[in-house]
């Protein structure tokens, strides 16, 4: 199973975007990487950044962690890709024709899925896939 460090996945979006800007090759993970900093333009500066390697970001001090968010983004991609949990793509298609937006309909998901990795870590269980698609579903139908 694939566990990378915090700096491994810092490291990853840093060297993806410095081979996006660069021009060089891109490992297909590297360009779905670049293609989401490219939705962020916030966090451009930041992947510049040799320091942005160690830096913290805290909540209590109302930081969102740029990484985390990008981690995310590559999550679901590849969740989509393979539609797992079984019904989350069609969950996404629908909240996206009610944003009209992909980025957007794309954030909905990323919430549902931070609600429910955090549900399994505080009742020290497995993430619940039915719950997350439901919450897709749920955004979907919201106003």
């Amino acid at each position: 199973m694939f566990n990378p460090s915090r700096d491994q996945v810092r490291s990853f979006f840093i060297e993806s975007w410095r081979k996006y800007q660069a021009k060089e090759v891109l490992t297909p993970l590297e360009h779905i990487a670049s293609d989401l900093v490219l939705l962020h333009p916030e966090y451009q500066a930041l992947l510049e950044d040799p320091d942005s390697l160690s830096r913290d970001f805290l909540p209590e001090d109302g930081q969102i962690n740029p990484f985390l968010h990008l981690s995310f983004h590559l999550a679901i991609e590849e969740q989509l890709s393979i539609d797992q949990p079984p019904g989350l793509r069609a969950a996404f298609e629908a909240c996206q024709r009610r944003r009209g937006n992909r980025h957007d309909a794309l954030h909905d998901v990323l919430e549902c899925l931070g609600e429910t990795l955090f549900d399994a870590q505080r009742n020290n269980t497995q993430p619940d896939g039915p719950a997350y698609v439901s919450c897709v579903l749920r955004r979907a139908r919201s106003n």
